[in-house]
């Protein structure tokens, strides 16, 4: 079996485009995977086609082979733009092996330690940044059966946030652990604060019970992030933004982070995590990977949900997209309203296609994009121009 050619599909989803790419083989078989990025899918896309001679004539049962040639065939890190479309590329293949041997990915990766996974729910807020429209959006989530959920409460606070602007972000928490006591809230702070304003702020929020303290520092090193950690009871979280395993190499040597988001799109795909996810053992840390690409994105996560043993949660937009994302792919996890927990792909390779005349129906959006340093970002309108900076 070899590469004949890789096909991309670029879907406007409302507040942000998805990039998948469609493995063809010569023998018929294709796989599919994903290279979303928000703002940056154009850019992704482009960088596909152009390592696309690198791919064809290759056989795509090979993936981590693949996935080292498409990376080291480039003088220089391309970083996120490079590892995404890698990622695309190699998770596809995943998929085509799969495919190939009928079994899912998780199969082939060890095999099954649990049969579904707690999430929390991502995305479920698009109002306006008061205590109680947030409240009165949660209850939906609780509804759909979701026993944690994320948020960011800062607004367009950036450095250091004014004490009014912090008591605000402070009763917005309060209000949703005050209505919903038994549901698990977590934090997100965008790596916007400067490192002694993320310990002052997370001090805060203490007394509130908060699940955990997600990216409270800058992204220019990984070493304040454990600072932070050491310096607050609060769960610290990070990683989402790395590009290379290496990075995290950096926590685990500083130790106090215990909770290692790494993202398989920007890790360059599924092998890559996978390094992470063991190193994150020996180093005593659970990994909670990051995830607000589309669908098939989901689907990869929930393929190494399946099979790492230290998976501590997983993110979970799918459920507050655009309704009609519903009908874009194949298949959905369900979610438990019991325990929280969302089921795992069983299917062959990754266990998902794409629809094309979905995502024909809904093409590249050139005005999908979120800038979360923009004042209303939380009302993800979707619009370059709905909002002016702070």
């Amino acid at each position: 079996m070899r590469i004949t050619r890789l096909e991309t599909i670029a879907v406007g989803a409302g507040w942000k485009n998805w990039l998948f790419v469609r493995v063809h083989t010569d023998e018929g078989l294709t796989g599919i995977g994903e290279g979303t990025l928000n703002g940056l899918v154009g850019a992704i896309e482009a960088a596909v086609h152009e390592l696309e001679h690198l791919a064809v004539g290759e056989d795509p049962r090979r993936p981590v082979a693949l996935a080292e040639r498409l990376l080291e065939s480039i003088s220089n890190d391309g970083g996120h733009v490079h590892r995404h479309a890698v990622a695309a590329v190699e998770t596809a293949c995943w998929d085509l092996l799969g495919k190939s041997l009928g079994e899912p990915v998780h199969a082939l990766l060890g095999g099954r330690v649990r049969d579904s996974v707690p999430a929390y729910a991502n995305g479920w807020y698009r109002t306006e940044r008061t205590p109680e429209a947030f409240a009165d959006a949660a209850e939906g989530v609780v509804a759909r059966g979701f026993h944690a959920l994320k948020l960011d409460p800062f607004g367009a606070a950036a450095g250091f946030v004014a004490d009014d602007e912090l008591a605000l972000a402070v009763e917005i928490i309060r209000r949703l652990r005050e209505r919903f006591p038994a549901v698990a809230v977590l934090i997100d702070v965008h790596a916007r604060f400067a490192e002694a304003e993320a310990v002052r702020v997370a001090r805060t929020f203490e007394p509130l019970g908060v699940y955990w303290w997600e990216e409270p520092t800058t992204r220019e090193r990984e070493e304040p992030s454990a600072v932070v950690a050491r310096s607050t009871s609060l769960r610290v979280a990070t990683g989402e933004t790395f590009h290379l395993p290496g990075q995290f190499f950096t926590l685990a040597k500083e130790g106090s982070v215990s909770i290692w988001q790494p993202e398989p799109m920007s890790l360059g795909g599924l092998a890559q995590t996978l390094v992470v996810a063991h190193l994150a053992q020996a180093a005593g840390a659970w990994i909670a990977p990051h995830q607000s690409g589309g669908p098939v994105a989901t689907a990869i996560c929930l393929q190494l949900a399946a099979c790492v043993p230290n998976f501590l949660i997983q993110e979970h937009f799918d459920p507050f997209n655009e309704p009609w994302t519903a009908e874009l792919v194949t298949w959905r996890p369900e979610i438990d309203a019991a325990t929280g927990h969302l089921s795992l792909p069983g299917g062959p390779g990754l266990g998902i296609e794409v629809v094309d005349e979905v995502a024909r129906a809904h093409p590249y959006d050139p005005d999908a994009y979120l800038n979360v340093h923009a004042e209303g970002w939380e009302r993800r309108l979707g619009q370059k121009g709905a909002w002016r900076a702070g």
